[in-house]
């Protein structure tokens, strides 16, 4: 029989047991989801050089993550319209849990973690009518369920939490879904995109629609540490080759567009994949691996003196994020890049095609 002494001492290690965090599973800085060269799919972390931190399987095609703001733990969520998100301890590369829509929803591929990573929220449609709603989950109920909020729009993507707060931003793409094709083309003539700021209880605070450019999807999102938001957007129905994909917008003001000089903005297709601001704030990135382009523009303190700087062709271009450096990008043929200053440099190239989306930790 254990002593009383020998128990207390037991107690107190596990209770002063220092919490496992990011830099446990080997500081990675981002995650991403790639395809193996054996069709196999992964769920990596990534350092600041661009090399593997970890790696987890997975099922099948990932699409982007969401990271516990402290505990090395992400969700990895299936691609759009899915049904399984997984939540993975990235130090051990176990399965955590697996969570699934309720009936007659689908992930929709984004989510992200309340302020103290209590809740995960997710990006959801409702399958027969491609209304929105965030999923709410406890981590600290085994994953479950807790309810479910409207996202104020049709066919959301992404989301994101504004810094210091627990605001969420969802960006509403205003599009009817198929579900088993993850088709968008039923409503073009009527959709309505928009950014929709919530509250964590699912109050609609603010929301913001382009009445001149209804057939521009709002898709993707990043943030400025004063709440500035970049929103990307794709473009859909008939070609408008000039049409502005890329937004800024901060609460309370009137949304700012940008394009690049028209030859180049016609380069784009139309798509933009994913979006970046760096940690100054001062630089944005767009992608569109459908024209094989990026594109950088600044971001000035009043965002109607931004302006487009440059841009950078290369194939199948698509993941962005934030970096120590500047930004970090991602491609289909496994490179991974870096953003820093005007200029597009390679880093590292992996045996693997990486996917849509590269999220920072």
């Amino acid at each position: 029989m254990a002593s009383r002494r020998g128990f207390l001492a037991t107690l107190f290690a596990a209770t002063t047991a220092p919490a496992l965090s990011w830099a446990d599973a080997g500081s990675p800085s981002f995650i991403a989801a790639a395809k193996e060269k054996d069709g196999s799919f992964a769920l990596y972390g990534l350092r600041d050089d661009g090399l593997d931190a970890f790696r987890v399987a997975l099922p099948a095609r990932g699409h982007a993550g969401a990271a516990h703001p402290t505990r090395p733990e992400a969700v990895a969520f299936a691609r759009r319209p899915g049904a399984f998100a997984l939540v993975i301890d990235c130090l051990e590369g176990r399965l955590l849990a697996t969570l699934s829509p309720p009936e007659g929803q689908y992930f929709n591929g984004h989510g992200t973690f309340s302020a103290d990573g209590s809740v995960l929220y997710t990006v959801e449609n409702i399958a027969a009518t491609s209304e929105g709603v965030l999923g709410l989950w406890s981590r600290n109920d085994d994953w479950a369920r807790i309810g479910q909020v409207p996202t104020g729009g049709l066919g959301p993507h992404d989301l994101l939490r504004l810094a210091g707060s627990d605001v969420l931003v969802v960006a509403n793409g205003g599009l009817v879904t198929a579900t088993v094709t993850g088709d968008e083309t039923g409503n073009i003539p009527t959709m309505r995109p928009s950014l929709a700021y919530l509250g964590h209880d699912g109050t609609l605070l603010e929301q913001v629609e382009l009445p001149d450019l209804r057939r521009n999807s709002i898709r993707h999102l990043a943030q400025r540490p004063d709440g500035l938001v970049a929103f990307a957007m794709q473009w859909q129905g008939d070609p408008a080759p000039e049409a502005p994909l890329l937004g800024l917008h901060l609460r309370g003001k009137a949304p700012v567009l940008l394009a690049a000089p028209a030859e180049e903005q016609a380069l784009m297709q139309g798509y933009i994949g994913s979006v970046a601001l760096d940690h100054a704030g001062d630089r944005v990135a767009i992608s569109s691996s459908k024209g094989g382009r990026l594109h950088l523009f600044s971001v000035a303190e009043e965002a109607e003196a931004s302006r487009f700087i440059a841009a950078f062709p290369r194939g199948d271009v698509s993941g962005l994020a934030a970096s120590a450096a500047g930004m970090i990008a991602t491609d289909g043929f496994g490179g991974v890049l870096s953003v820093a200053g005007d200029a597009l440099s390679p880093l590292a190239r992996a045996p693997r095609a990486w996917d849509n989306h590269i999220v920072a930790l």
